[in-house]
């Protein structure tokens, strides 16, 4: 228990350090495209304009679920919009804390998670299953949300790549220093006494 609950404040601080490397620093233009500042102003206006009165929130944009909508949607262009009517500072330190919290319950449960299965284990049979469960977990995840969505694939692939890293690296981590691998508690298996033998006479002529 004691290895697993310290196991998962390492692992956190790994996916925090990494997220932030990956997500923070000039990397992440890798995921994003970009518009020109006239361009970008030109689309925060419509924003502004258009979406101040229902607020903070995810929009699919033009709406498919009615009908004017659907025949708008399925003619394109469309835009799925995480919107946010405040905005913040890009340089601002206001989610570190909150992402923190998040990044050490994340590993707390990859930390136990680990830790329930590496009993009898091998170290090379815990990488296997790291690795297995991080790239199936963020293949769906990352990978299958624009193929449902028909999104463009530079941000997915991005978060794909960075995302796995950042849990195999923190699963490593755990599964070498902190998850009990190759040890199985004894057990104690009573003696069975042997059935008594039965014999059979063979049968006598009269």
């Amino acid at each position: 228990m004691t290895r697993s609950f310290l196991g998962g404040i390492v692992a956190g601080l790994i996916l925090f350090a990494l997220g932030f490397l990956f997500w923070q620093t000039p990397l992440s233009g890798l995921a994003y495209k970009n518009l020109p500042d006239q361009q970008g102003a030109a689309v925060q206006t419509a924003l502004a304009q258009n979406l101040t009165q229902t607020g903070t929130g995810t929009y699919r944009i033009p709406d498919p679920k009615t009908q004017q909508g659907a025949l708008l949607f399925a003619k394109g262009p469309i835009a799925t919009v995480d919107y946010n009517i405040d905005g913040f500072s890009p340089t601002g330190t206001a989610g570190l804390i909150p992402g923190l919290i998040v990044a050490i319950v994340a590993g707390f449960l990859l930390a136990f998670g680990v830790g329930a299965v590496s009993a009898g284990r091998s170290f090379a049979e815990l990488v296997r299953l790291v690795v297995c469960a991080s790239l199936g977990f963020c293949a769906w995840i990352f990978l299958a949300t624009p193929i449902a969505y028909h999104f463009g694939w530079g941000f997915w692939i991005y978060a794909f790549v960075t995302e796995a890293i950042s849990f195999i690296v923190a699963g490593l981590v755990v599964a070498r220093w902190f998850a009990p691998y190759g040890h199985v508690e004894p057990r104690v298996v009573a003696p069975v006494a042997p059935e008594p033998e039965v014999r059979t006479e063979p049968p006598t002529e009269a």
